[in-house]
């Protein structure tokens, strides 16, 4: 990198303008590391494109000189997506934040790769619509893409896959191509669309998305909900999604984590495992709803059961689910936060959390179990001493037995953070030879290896 530095960045000062290039040293820090327990690598440029354009021309020089480049949003990923270990051209996609056009009659929106979700949703509610994938982070929505991310309402709404229509991409030759259309449906071609996202990074940059949208709820309830343990509150969940009852949100929160709640937010719910609920529908459905689902959880040892229509009370309810894991950060000062993830087919889902929490006492660690459990997916939040060897090992081996179990039964080591460096042993037990297929398209795609190296997968090995 260092012969070619300087050619290198006087020819990125051709395309850009000189205060979209940088190699300054605290801007290079902030772009080599994310959010997770993950060793920090710096990258040798930062770049600020606004233009797919700009983006193309920043991807053909990476060619000529060969130089590794990774797509950056905010960084608020989990698993070392971002962290450019092969060092390089990071490329920071803060200033593509514009919302190019709203087609609330066709339920679309077509933005930049750099808008947030609640950027987004700030704009959408002039129309009466909002966006429904909500991570938790306040993430952009490339970097979502990237990760093919979900969160608390993907039980109703479906995952960041189901919402893009289309993608503006730009390939590792520099070339743009569109994965879709705006049809809600089609029969032709590979789907690519399905091929993108998720791909973290490896395939190509996102420098536009075409996303569903959905109309606001004529009514919204939540719901706080606490069981005497952990297998009445996963069983209570099945048994709602049995009955038909159109759950929007269905979140799990273990003991040790209401503790945190309490602590953190300042409240006083019952220690006790629980379920964070929310309906959406008209007036007339959600009473029913209500009732059913009292009639349900009422089967399954409820211990009470709480319901909030009054706006501000749901938000801090979601509040508290969402701020969880700073609860845990504030409550552990000294330590990293290290979560983890995986999801198994519903029917697996007790048995897998009570194998969790048990793994997490055995191994003397400190954690708690969260879970969007209405698709089998649930986290443990760890919080480690990244000074302590020994300690990062536990949690190490802790991560590796919640995602043996998950795959011995048919589920996948990571259900919404990706794979990144962090989930990547794992590929070969999960995936069976489909692996090198996946490897076939990446050379096709990115034969050099430059765009996110070694990150999903390990091309040295093949």
């Amino acid at each position: 990198m260092e012969a070619a530095s300087v050619n290198l960045i006087n020819d990125l000062k051709q395309i850009l303008l000189e205060s979209q290039v940088t190699e300054n040293q605290t801007v290079r820090e902030l772009h080599g590391r994310d959010e997770s327990y993950h060793a920090v690598s710096l990258p040798d440029i930062v770049v600020f494109p606004e233009t797919a354009q700009q983006v193309s021309e920043v991807v053909k020089l990476a060619n000529k000189y060969k130089i590794p480049m990774v797509p950056f949003g905010l960084g608020s990923s989990l698993e070392g997506h971002v962290i450019p270990y092969n060092h390089g051209i990071t490329i920071d996609f803060s200033l593509m934040n514009k919302i190019l056009e709203v087609r609330e009659n066709d339920f679309l929106v077509k933005v930049q790769p750099g808008v947030t979700r609640s950027q987004l949703n700030k704009e959408l509610k002039k129309y009466g619509l909002f966006f429904s994938v909500d991570p938790g982070a306040d993430a952009t929505l490339g970097g979502m893409a990237a990760t093919n991310a979900s969160g608390t309402t993907s039980v109703k709404y479906g995952v960041m896959r189901d919402q893009v229509r289309d993608l503006e991409v730009v390939l590792a030759d520099g070339s743009i191509i569109h994965t879709g259309n705006l049809a809600a449906k089609s029969s032709s071609g590979y789907h690519l669309n399905g091929l993108f996202v998720g791909s973290e990074g490896t395939l190509g940059c996102f420098t536009e998305l075409t996303l569903r949208v959905y109309g606001i709820p004529e009514h919204v309830m939540a719901a706080r909900a606490s069981f005497p343990t952990l297998t009445n509150a996963v069983e209570a969940v099945v048994s709602i999604l049995q009955s038909g009852v159109p759950i929007a949100r269905v979140e799990l929160v273990d003991e040790p984590s209401m503790k945190q709640v309490n602590l953190y937010s300042d409240t006083s719910y019952n220690e006790a495992p629980t379920l964070f609920l929310e309906f959406h529908g008209n007036e007339a459905g959600l009473k029913q709803d209500v009732e059913f689902t009292k009639e349900i959880v009422a089967e399954h040892n409820c211990l009470d059961i709480e319901f909030e229509t009054d706006n501000a009370a749901r938000n801090r309810l979601w509040e508290a689910r969402h701020n969880l894991a700073y609860a845990y950060i504030h409550g552990n000062p000294g330590k990293k936060l290290m979560v983890t993830d995986v999801c198994l087919p519903i029917s697996e889902l007790s048995g897998a959390i009570h194998h969790a929490r048990e793994a997490v006492d055995l191994l003397g660690l400190t954690g708690g179990i969260v879970g969007h459990v209405g698709d089998g997916n649930y986290h443990v939040l760890l919080m480690i001493d990244n000074n302590n060897q020994e300690e990062i090992k536990r949690a190490e081996k802790l991560n590796e037995q919640i995602v043996m179990y998950a795959l011995e039964r048919k589920g996948t080591c990571t259900g919404e953070h990706g794979v990144g460096v962090g989930k990547q042993k794992y590929q070969i037990k999960e995936h069976g030879d489909a692996l090198f297929v996946m490897e076939k398209i990446k050379v096709a795609l990115d034969p050099d290896n430059l765009l996110n190296p070694n990150k999903i997968l390990m091309l040295e090995r093949v």
